[in-house]
């Protein structure tokens, strides 16, 4: 950019934050960089300006900066949850492009600092990946890259399976137990592992049962753990030091993304929100009015073969404002709702809902009309609408947001048939797993754990039981 450009991006920031602090919106101290494409892509493929080296990171990269190179699409802005907060420009982008990412990135920011979810992520994450990388880089040299890559393959096969309660690993408060054996002892008769004082998801859990000895007194653990990745890293027994560290590591990184994946709807939608309504307020030249047009259509404009997150998240955030703002008289009498009380009402649903309870609570019959929302199936060779009814529809939408959108799976035993083997359940609700991901992943799981690792699924409303005994995956109906 030239020193002309710079003065005038140091402007339009000045001005836009300065009518985003007149809307309210409550954010980290700023840091703008501009950057050229392949630093762009590359901080999209890993996550982050500094992570650990993996090949999986480089062939997101190819695919990302191939479409860009084709013109099949564009990253503008990166943003950083941070404190400060980090906001990465490309390098080539018209002034009306950055005025309307920097609004974007600002109310992105402002999710971030007052969303719930967000309230106990790690702030200096990018300096802990940093740190992450360098240790990682070590251990390379000291056991060997292909070891080390290996045993991250494993790992980031299960990484998204965390319990985002137990931000603290060996901290957890403990639960008194009646019997005097099971306040003493764990599995296999031995002294406890921390594992005795779970928390109590009270799913329900599908049956039947796997079959165990019933003279047993504990299994390990008593209750079933649904964060996989730490259960693993501090019970597996073939474990080195080294690679609990490495899990350790992944593990924080993943909580750190964690709060992303359960508000992806609402934080688009009221980025979107707000980038609309500052640039509003901003004194645009005609040619600005029409290229914003343009590009704010073709981030919010609705998808015909998937759901677009911006656009379904601004709708709703919209809805919401119109309807609290306007209420009907049976709102004002039961609710006590008053004309013009739509803006406090969002910023409130911003600061206390995720994606589930967005949808859940927000979603009504006519906004599913308005945006003509239906379910669709393959039908032998062709896909199919098979259903319009709004609250089938809002509890799909429900469904595909639950636990970030990733399958509910719970370790039941860790000492199953007594022989230390490893057994998980999944807490189906209606949706089947991938049989291909299950039967590619269980061989990453038995690495971890040492030992044969089992899932108790529901396929054709069958139990299904998978496993993998270290040569063969093995899949039985139960």
């Amino acid at each position: 950019m030239t020193p002309d450009e710079i003065r005038q991006l140091e402007h339009a920031i000045a001005e836009i934050t300065e009518v985003a602090e007149g809307f309210g919106l409550d954010f980290y101290p700023m840091r703008y960089e501009i950057c050229p494409a392949d630093i762009i892509y590359t901080f999209g493929a890993y996550g982050m300006p500094t992570r650990f080296s993996h090949w999986s990171f480089g062939k997101t990269f190819h695919k990302m900066k191939t479409q860009y190179d084709f013109g099949l699409s564009k990253i503008y802005e990166l943003v950083i949850n941070s404190d400060p907060c980090y906001a990465f420009l490309l390098d080539g982008n018209s002034l009306i492009q950055n005025k309307l990412i920097v609004a974007h990135v600002l109310a992105h920011c402002d999710f971030f600092k007052n969303n719930a979810r967000f309230s106990r992520t790690n702030r200096n994450m990018v300096e802990s990946m940093s740190a992450t990388a360098e240790r990682v880089r070590q251990y390379e040299i000291d056991y060997g890259a292909r070891r080390v890559e290996e045993f991250l393959d494993c790992v980031l096969a299960v990484q998204e399976h965390v319990d985002p309660s137990l931000t603290t690993p060996g901290r957890r408060k403990p639960e008194e137990q009646d019997g005097k054996d099971s306040d003493k002892l764990g599995r296999n008769g031995r002294p406890k592992t921390g594992y005795e004082d779970l928390w109590d998801l009270e799913r329900q859990d599908p049956d039947p049962e796997p079959e165990e000895d019933e003279s047993r007194a504990v299994r390990f653990p008593p209750k079933p753990e649904k964060d996989i990745l730490l259960f693993i890293e501090e019970n597996a027994p073939h474990l080195e030091d080294w690679q609990r560290d490495i899990m350790t590591m992944m593990r924080d990184e993943m909580l750190y993304f964690w709060p992303q994946m359960e508000t992806k709807i609402m934080n688009e939608g009221w980025a979107s929100y707000w980038h609309q309504r500052i640039l509003r307020e901003l004194d645009l030249t005609e040619e600005e009015t029409i290229e914003y047009s343009k590009l704010n259509s073709g981030v919010v404009q609705p998808s015909r073969h998937s759901l677009n997150p911006y656009y379904l998240g601004l709708k709703i955030f919209e809805d919401i404002e119109k309807r609290w703002d306007n209420p009907n008289e049976e709102e004002r009498e039961k609710y006590g709702r008053r004309d013009g009380g739509g803006r406090s009402k969002l910023f409130e649903v911003r600061e206390f809902d995720s994606d589930t309870s967005f949808i859940r609570n927000y979603m009504t019959k006519e906004l599913v009309e308005d945006l003509d929302l239906y379910v669709f199936e393959k039908k032998g060779p062709e896909w199919k609408i098979t259903d319009k009814t709004w609250k089938n529809i809002r509890d799909q939408l429900v469904y595909s947001r639950v636990n970030g959108g990733f399958p509910y799976l719970e370790v039941y035993d860790g000492d199953y048939q007594r022989n230390g083997e490893l057994y998980l359940r999944h807490s189906y609700e209606g949706v089947e797993l991938d049989l291909k991901y299950v039967e590619k992943t269980l061989p990453y799981l038995y690495r971890l754990w040492g030992k044969p690792v089992y899932l108790q699924s529901v396929v054709e409303d069958k139990a299904v039981l998978f496993s993998y005994d270290g040569k063969k995956s093995h899949r039985k109906f139960m």
